[in-house]
């Protein structure tokens, strides 16, 4: 296997040297690694416990849990794609990576992403269907349809992110590339290269748009359709039901799109690099651990 190099020539694979967050006092490296640590083993079990409790309590064996157990799986492979690393990179200094791992872990990164994004569609739906049309829940809600759905958010998200990750793997790199990030992100690993970046980060900027704003318009017209239907109620207790229902996934909806918007918002802005590299370590563990609290609570 060969990649191209910044001087032209064909050659060896390069590999990557993560630089972590530069202006960071060697001091705070031990600290915040426990704090990762911590963080990491929180999303560990409080997602296992979820899917323990789904497979072994009967009366969650319905579609709204079924999609939380996705969301759960998700959050935890979503997390152990980086955090590892990054606990190795604070604790021993590890800040190499090979060239297939940095773009696995890219790939990966961005897939778990965008069917995350998509699963949280797929349960503002059934939450439509539960609250807008509850006398079709049963039939429309079937577990074929379950399956069809989780199965579907899985391989569009897993398919969606290949085009780039092709693309960024045949732009030029220096012999040992340097990514100012704690992990490949997409965007970190093409401003490495010595290639033109511009249509790279073209096509990043448009596949974050189809996995961000286009779910998110998504879930908005739901929540808009049960809201409509919510105030037509006369009953208190329906009211209750409703909120009930939708709240635990708001909360959950509201602090994927605030670490998105911290992401994105420490990127456009004339913010110091650690400002953006700290805005992408927020949205890749703010939301796996917030998780579970919300929906255990």
């Amino acid at each position: 296997m060969e990649a191209i190099t910044c001087n032209g020539s064909v050659d060896s694979l390069p590999i990557f040297y993560l630089m972590g967050i530069p202006s960071l006092p060697k001091s705070l490296l031990l600290p915040i690694f426990f704090v990762f640590l911590l963080l990491y083993l929180l999303i560990l079990v409080g997602n296992a416990l979820i899917l323990l409790a789904m497979v072994e309590e009967p009366s969650l064996h319905k579609p709204m849990y079924f999609f939380l157990t996705n969301l759960s799986n998700l959050d935890l492979l979503f997390t152990t794609t980086t955090i590892p690393k990054i606990l190795s990179l604070l604790l021993l200094g590890d800040h190499f990576l090979s060239f297939p791992a940095c773009f696995l872990q890219m790939y990966l990164f961005h897939s778990f992403s965008c069917s995350k994004a998509f699963i949280l569609v797929v349960m503002a739906y059934v939450r439509y269907v539960a609250i807008c049309c509850p006398l079709h829940y049963p039939v429309h809600m079937t577990p074929q349809t379950n399956v069809a759905l989780a199965a579907s958010s899985w391989l569009i998200a897993l398919l969606l992110p290949i085009p780039a990750v092709v693309q960024t793997s045949q732009m030029a790199f220096d012999n040992t590339g340097h990514i100012y990030h704690c992990f490949c992100d997409h965007l970190a690993v093409v401003q490495a290269s010595c290639s033109d970046t511009m249509p790279q980060t073209l096509m990043g900027f448009c596949i974050a748009m189809v996995v961000s704003f286009l779910p998110l318009l998504l879930l908005l017209l739901s929540y808009a359709c049960i809201l409509a239907s919510v105030l037509c109620m006369n009953s208190q207790e329906g009211h209750s039901k409703a909120f009930s229902t939708c709240s635990s996934h708001l909360m959950v909806v509201g602090t994927y799109y605030s670490s998105i918007a911290i992401a994105y918002v420490s990127y456009k802005a004339d913010l110091p690099l650690y400002f953006h590299i700290m805005g992408n370590v927020v949205y890749a563990i703010l939301t796996p651990v917030l998780n579970p609290l919300i929906y255990t609570l």
